[in-house]
């Protein structure tokens, strides 16, 4: 995995080192909010991946959370919570929540929920979960990339723009859709960083970066990935 960011919201020390810890040595990169305001402002600003809330902070209802974050954005939402009563739990999901975790938790349970979570994600924005392209093999929901299966490290921005491309297979990607995704904070959004980033991803996936045959220029329009039938 290559550092999916989760953004875990909790008030309770213990609980948010104990997940912390889970995410990070399952290759996660986790950030942390202690309260409601903490946990908007982060998530407006670091976009998360996926979320793991609490229902109990000090200022303001985890409920009325739900409904503010799925307002704000698309990342994924999963209640960890000591409320156990159904009322809760329907309530939680009727607002947006993706799924229900219990207090207290296995460790291994939040990460099985997590993964199955952000591949529902994917499925529910069209994609294919695993995709081929010449001798390429990317795994959307693990965020892992292999060539003649041996493991590609791609930074984060090169995987936010191949994974743009990914997700619409074969089809034309503008520049501007892939700038709002992986620069989504800049002001000034260049071509020019984009092409970059291209460059960098043909040299590490392209047999022969000089004549690409992967990722190919749709001139004045965007990028195009051609993956196997």
């Amino acid at each position: 995995m290559t550092g999916q960011r989760i953004l875990i919201v909790d008030d309770e020390v213990y609980i948010r080192r104990l997940l912390g810890a889970t995410l990070a040595r399952a290759g996660y990169e986790p950030i942390e909010a202690t309260t409601a305001a903490e946990a908007l402002a982060l998530a407006r600003s670091r976009r998360p991946d996926a979320i793991l809330l609490d229902l109990g902070l000090p200022d303001r209802d985890g409920l009325e959370i739900v409904q503010l974050l799925r307002q704000q954005q698309a990342a994924p939402i999963l209640v960890v919570s000591a409320r156990d009563a159904t009322d809760q739990k329907v309530a939680a999901l009727d607002l947006g929540a993706h799924d229900y975790i219990t207090k207290p938790f296995d460790s291994e349970e939040v990460l099985a929920r997590l993964r199955a979570t952000l591949r529902d994600r994917l499925e529910a924005e069209g994609a294919t979960a695993v995709l081929r392209a010449g001798a390429v093999r990317v795994d959307l929901a693990n965020r892992e990339v292999t060539r003649d299966g041996e493991a590609v490290h791609l930074t984060r921005k090169e995987f936010e723009v191949f994974h743009q491309l990914a997700l619409h297979p074969g089809r034309v990607v503008t520049h501007q859709r892939i700038l709002q995704a992986a620069w989504p904070h800049e002001v000034d959004r260049r071509v020019d960083y984009l092409r970059i980033v291209v460059r960098n991803l043909r040299q590490k996936l392209e047999p022969d970066p000089a004549r690409p045959t992967l990722i190919v220029n749709e001139l004045g329009i965007g990028y195009r990935l051609i993956a196997d039938s």
